[in-house]
């Protein structure tokens, strides 16, 4: 009799502490999302957008610095400088323009980004409290992975309608 309830409660705290773990692939749910889908279009189209406009500027600048080595030669002093000091102006916006573009790029990528996170953090968080989950880990961050650690990356898919 005292060697069951010497074992029961030896077995009591190995119960008491044993909890559920699973884990997730981020990166799998983010990229089978509408949303990432939606994003990446979204960022092609604004770099080929910002691309289009750098190329139109960087013909203009070459157009104007062609015809003005052609000129050079017979134009004025003042109106050489005024040439010069034209081009240097619409390299000085090319520069400005590519760096506002790479910028802007950034911010719409981070805050969409940010978005898509926090959807999937939310669906993660509700799986686990619905699973009964102690801690739910990101899947690629994780050194082992044994047979008891429970993969919910489908039920957060579902959660947040990725494919």
């Amino acid at each position: 009799m005292k060697t069951i309830i010497l074992a029961m409660l030896m077995a009591l705290p190995m119960t008491m502490f044993a909890q559920k773990i699973g884990h997730v692939n981020i990166e799998a749910v983010a990229q089978g999302m509408p949303e990432y889908a939606a994003l990446q279009t979204e960022l092609q189209n604004l770099e080929k957008q910002f691309q289009d406009e750098l190329q139109r500027k960087q013909t203009e600048i070459q157009t104007k610095a062609d015809a003005y080595e052609k000129e050079k030669a017979t134009l004025s002093e003042t109106l050489r400088n005024y040439r010069e000091q034209e081009l240097q102006k619409a390299y000085e916006e090319y520069q400005q323009f590519g760096q506002t573009s790479q910028q802007e790029y950034q911010k719409v990528s981070s805050t969409k980004q940010n978005e898509i996170m926090e959807k999937i953090m939310k669906a993660v968080e509700e799986v686990g409290a619905a699973g009964g989950y102690a801690y739910i880990l990101p899947a690629n961050g994780i050194a082992y992975m044994g047979t008891g650690a429970n993969d919910i990356t489908d039920q957060v898919k579902a959660k947040v309608g990725s494919k």
